[in-house]
């Protein structure tokens, strides 16, 4: 092969120069970018250093030789400095560096209530910040801080000194009118402030009630309101699909794709062409199948499987997106900006365009598609012991779905086994496969929690006609196992030829959740193996030793609020919750971007293997894209949690007065949740509705305890209440308790705190409750919350009395009469999302 290397260019001589900027380290970089190169940030900040105090504008014009027709740009240089927070100026207009100020850099929280939290970017503790600061900034925002002592609880406070960055410029929610002043009271409660509306010229104000979308023309300040101007007004809350369109507006989901991605997706074709196929392997007599749900329209995979001597030949073919969505392309920048597809209710935004997602790429029945494979080995005892990677062409035999193949394989009905009848053999052969998988997973240790889901079905109107129990099968496993595999395969494949890549990484427990979790387990006798460094087979012991007690569910929770969130980076540190070595995600390059750049990964990886020239790719920032995408996951699931919250408040808000039956789901120091049995409903019973007591809020057992009455109340008690309130707006549901009785939970074991108590003449514990205040996200590859619930909370100040000590809160509950509930409720608490079980969402089946 003919070299096709180029002499390179000689290099641009440097400009003259003084001898201090010559001592630039950084001179050659700048020496690209510019023919007359300024001084670095890096060396800017250097001569700050070594000087160690503020200088001026002119005193550092001096020390670093900038000419007179230089001084212009360089001001510019250090506006941006500044602006990033590299450098900030003193009151007498001298720069400053930051961190010698004793300044701390990082982003806002803010919370309902008025104040909010700093989270510093090192990764330090965060800051209270009250709530005349919060008037100047927004939620979201970047800022300088300076640490100006304790708050009353012994928290750090921080003082805002500059903002560097605002993260909102567009913000959703309802007009409200008060006095002939029009204001917008934000759809994120995060917002505290209430934004003023200005009027265009002789143009109407839409009627209060109206939900809208402003786009800030003034940002809050310390003697100011934010001010806004409508863009787009969206309707009501009552109007058809508004909760999806709020949601999109307000965590800031791309949901329309730029006319440079509409014009590219345009220009390709509506079926594979001759030309796709060169180089590619024919698949196209094997007989590939696809399994999903009864909804999916875009198919990422599909499977063939047939057995190979003592052991299995696997085959997992993947859409081959990466052939159509280039890297640094309009289609390419579209889809890194969603970073996912989002699947709501009855919608779905798709990370591309549907002419890809649910066309071109998508291995639907009976057409070409162009894949990438990964064709496996397998052992009679589900060791992988060869597989390799090609790109290839491949026709989907058939479209099956998961109960269609439960049916036939594991219900043995003659019906369906006669309708796929020619397919019938190779189906076992997957299931055998699926069967040695499952072995191997157990010998591996992998954690495999128990979780149920649930489904909405909806009526004519798109409103929620009934919620109900989703039951996964064996064929949803049995694919999740052919996916498990195939993934494993291209993290070892990229690590073993070093080709740098995003990888699915999930950290084993810290040591302060580990503690938690110890001390936990000990109420009930109990302990988890593996000392201070377990493995994921030291729960997975422990998940089979607790299988079949009344309190299962109560223990699996506890475990798994102990683990860490999953998600996307360049450095392998290996899957906690799988017990891989190495883990990627390379099966759903339609849906997610990670799968896309690992599919470039192996692309690449394998030219460079056959010898082939290659275009180089730009340099790639993998921390930078595993933070993005590990955020638009997040963000996409706390936009489908708010979409089913406002869902679940319209199912229910005609059924005020109601009595249900249910059972404690958490409890919190401002109460207890409570999931309502058959109706898969979540809503929150006030401490100020569980009797005349001051009621202790137990840290470290998760437990409500009343002082005078000793009345507990903890997870997996069983209660009747009654629905007193549903807010469709704020997407809460109170009810008021009507009677309570305690969980028939026993713990077996003796332990040190048995032994105290007997001695004293004290009642057993019959051991704490557990509240998840943090979400996780569920997939093949993270624990599922039992019931799917998921909720995030932080607990701030309420009407109640709170003690100093972080561990023993006193909160006084006064008698109310039923009457009064309603009122109580809406004033006198915090305020919570209505949650319940996660209905699932397509796809769900390998994250």
């Amino acid at each position: 092969m003919a070299s096709t290397t180029e002499t390179a260019p000689a290099p641009r001589r440097a400009p003259r120069l003084s001898k201090v900027r010559k001592a630039d380290p950084f001179i050659e970089r700048e020496l690209e970018k510019y023919e007359y190169p300024l001084p670095s940030r890096e060396y800017v900040l250097q001569q700050l250093t070594e000087r160690g105090v503020p200088l001026t504008l002119d005193e550092l014009v001096d020390m670093l030789d900038i000419r007179e027709g230089e001084r212009e740009v360089f001001e510019r240089r250090l506006g941006a400095m500044v602006r990033d927070g590299q450098l900030m100026r003193n009151r007498r207009g001298a720069y400053i560096l930051p961190d010698r100020a004793d300044l701390v850099r990082g982003r806002v929280e803010g919370h309902p209530d008025g104040y909010g939290f700093l989270k510093p970017d090192d990764g330090a503790d965060d800051l209270f910040i009250g709530p005349r600061d919060m008037k100047e900034v927004l939620h979201g925002d970047r800022v300088l801080a300076r640490v100006s002592g304790l708050d009353q609880r012994g928290r750090r406070e921080a003082k805002i000194v500059e903002v560097l960055e605002r993260a909102n410029t567009r913000i959703v929610g309802k007009i409200v009118v008060e006095h002939g002043v029009h204001y917008l009271v934000p759809e994120n409660r995060r917002i505290n402030q209430e934004i003023l509306l200005a009027r265009e010229g002789r143009a109407k104000l839409p009627q209060a009630g109206q939900v809208v979308s402003v786009e800030l023309v003034q940002q809050p300040s310390k003697h100011s309101q934010p001010i806004g101007k409508i863009v787009e007004t969206l309707g009501t809350y009552a109007d058809p699909g508004m909760e999806i369109e709020i949601a999109l507006r307000k965590h800031d989901l791309p949901f329309e794709f730029s006319p440079a991605a509409l014009a590219q997706t345009r220009r390709l074709p509506d079926e594979v062409r001759e030309k796709d196929r060169a180089g590619r392997a024919d698949l196209r007599e094997i007989a590939l199948i696809t399994i999903d749900g009864e909804t999916a329209r875009d198919f990422d995979d599909a499977v063939f499987a047939e057995r190979n001597g003592s052991g299995y030949r696997l085959i997992v073919a993947i859409a081959d997106v990466s052939h159509y969505v280039t890297e640094g392309g309009a289609l390419d920048k579209d889809a890194y900006d969603r970073g996912n597809s989002v699947y709501f209710p009855r919608r779905v935004i798709p990370m591309l365009p549907e002419k890809l997602s649910n066309g071109l790429c998508s291995l639907n029945p009976h057409v070409d598609r162009l894949c990438m494979v990964c064709d496996m080995a397998i052992s009679a005892a589900g060791k992988i012991q060869r597989y390799k990677f090609y790109p290839s062409v491949m026709h989907s035999k058939a479209r099956l779905t998961y109960n269609k193949v439960a049916a036939a394989l594991y219900e043995k009905d003659e019906a369906m086994r006669a309708e796929l009848a020619p397919l019938l053999p190779q189906l076992e052969v997957l299931d055998e496969i699926f069967r040695v998988l499952l072995k191997a997973r157990a010998r591996r240790g992998a954690i495999d929690f128990e979780s149920s889901e649930t489904r909405m079905v909806f009526n004519e109107q798109g409103k929620i006609e009934k919620i109900v129990p989703e039951h996964r099968n064996d064929a949803h496993r049995l694919i999740e196992e052919c996916m498990l595999a195939a993934n494993v395969c291209a993290s070892e494949f990229l690590e073993f030829n070093e080709q740098p890549a995003l990888y699915r990484i999930h950290q084993g427990p810290s040591p302060e959740k580990l503690e938690r979790l110890r001390t936990f387990l000990a109420e009930f006798g109990m302990d988890l193996g593996g000392g201070d460094d377990p493995r994921a087979s030291d729960y997975a012991r422990l998940i089979e030793r607790i299988k079949g007690r009344p309190d299962h569910q109560l223990l699996q929770t506890v475990m798994l609020r102990s683990l860490r969130q999953a998600m996307y980076s360049p450095d392998n540190v290996g899957h906690f919750g799988l017990a891989y070595e190495a883990y990627t995600h390379f099966t759903s390059p339609i849906r997610r971007y990670p799968d896309l750049m690992v599919h470039r990964a192996i692309k690449a990886t394998l030219a460079r293997q056959a010898g082939r020239t290659r275009k180089e790719s730009a340099a790639l920032d993998l921390d930078a894209i595993g933070l993005h995408c590990s955020q638009t996951e997040r963000r996409a699931d706390e936009a489908t949690r708010d979409v089913e919250a406002w869902l679940k408040c319209f199912y229910m808000k005609d059924r005020v007065g109601e009595e249900f039956e249910g059972s404690v789901s958490a409890v919190v120091p401002f109460g207890i949740f409570v999931a309502l049995d058959d109706v898969f409903i979540e809503g929150l019973v006030h401490i100020s509705e569980l009797g005349a007591d001051y009621f202790h809020y137990d840290e470290t057992r998760h437990a409500l305890v009343g002082e005078r009455s000793g009345q507990r109340f903890r997870l997996a008690d069983r209660v009747r209440v009654q629905l007193v309130r549903v807010d469709l707006e704020s997407r809460k549901i109170d009810f008021r308790l009507v009677t309570a009785e305690s969980a028939t939970t026993k713990r077996t074991g003796k332990t040190a705190s048995d032994k105290a108590r007997r001695a004293n003449a004290e009642p057993v514990d019959e051991g704490p409750s557990w509240r998840e205040l943090q979400g996780v996200v569920a997939s093949e590859d993270t624990a599922v919350v039992p019931g799917g619930r998921r909720r995030t909370r932080k607990s701030g100040p309420t009407s109640a009395t709170v003690s100093s000590g972080p561990a023993d809160r006193k909160v006084a509950s006064a008698p109310k009469k039923a009457k009064t509930a309603k009122t109580q409720a809406q004033t006198d608490r915090p305020k919570t999302t209505a949650a319940g079980s996660k209905p699932r969402r397509k796809g769900g089946r390998h994250g």
